[in-house]
């Protein structure tokens, strides 16, 4: 389970450049639950994740996962914990490196044996085992350098290399937005099936509202740094992308309006 509580983080603070991209924002991720997060550009869904990550530490607030509190933890520690999967397909695995060493790679998160040694005849009968999965036809393919492949294939290694030892925590960032329509489907399907299978804690953050609706079972909105709507149990079996949008609309629009009494209070009264 992860629990977050009232995290906040501005960005260049006390400048003309302030973004106060996070605002107190309180979460919890039940245990093998499935979030999607959506929002427009600069809703925080992303720094959120960073946030959970590592990547760079909240200003205020608590973060724990599985019952630690992980606030304090470095990136590379955290990773112990949580796989990840970024927008990038070529930003999970090293090019140069074959298929297999790749997976190894991640199969010893945390060891110090030398890389070579590690893959075996017997390592690699596993990995391709697991790799016939994707039904990709790499599992003959190994000994290819990974950065040969396709980005759908790259991005379904990347995916099955997160998820490999089971993290108590997997962040799918936008893991399909550079993808051509068909490899996103692919690896769409691919991740609703790895994460049902392996019972896995979940949280994706998408622009698209149709990914969120299909592979989610739960769907927090974001805006302006704060979590504006939460669907979830019977709500969110019934929302459709509709009710997103017109959601999305309201938001926006109460948005302008606030504003708009502001400019007129401040007018008032200058």
């Amino acid at each position: 389970m992860l629990k977050i509580y009232a995290i906040s983080k501005t960005f260049f603070p006390n400048t003309v450049n302030e973004v106060r991209a996070l605002q107190k924002v309180s979460l919890t991720i039940e245990e093998g639950s499935f979030t999607a997060i959506i929002g427009t550009n600069g809703s925080g869904k992303s720094t959120l994740l960073n946030a959970i990550a590592g990547t760079f530490f909240p200003d205020e607030g608590k973060i724990t996962l599985d019952g630690t509190e992980i606030i304090n933890w470095p990136e590379y520690k955290r990773a112990s914990l949580v796989g990840r999967v970024f927008q990038n397909p070529f930003a999970g695995s090293a090019a140069e490196m074959t298929i297999a060493e790749n997976i190894v790679m991640a199969m010893r998160r945390g060891q110090s044996r030398p890389l070579r040694q590690a893959v075996t005849l017997s390592v690699k009968e596993v990995i391709a085992e697991r790799v016939r999965l994707l039904k990709m036809g790499l599992e003959d393919r190994l000994d290819n350098p990974i950065g040969t492949l396709s980005g759908g294939q790259r991005q379904a290694l990347t995916l099955l290399m997160a998820t490999w030892l089971k993290p108590k925590l997997l962040l799918l960032d936008e893991h399909t937005a550079a993808l051509d329509p068909k490899s996103a489907a692919k690896v769409s399907e691919l991740t609703k099936n790895i994460i049902q299978q392996e019972k896995l804690t979940a949280l994706m953050v998408t622009h698209s509202m149709q990914q969120a609706v299909d592979l989610s079972d739960r769907i927090v909105m974001m805006h302006r740094g704060q979590i504006v709507e939460d669907y979830r149990d019977e709500m969110k079996k019934r929302v459709r992308v509709i009710d997103l949008m017109e959601t999305f609309d309201r938001v926006q629009k109460r948005e302008l309006f606030d504003e708009s009494v502001a400019a007129l209070l401040e007018k008032q009264y200058v």
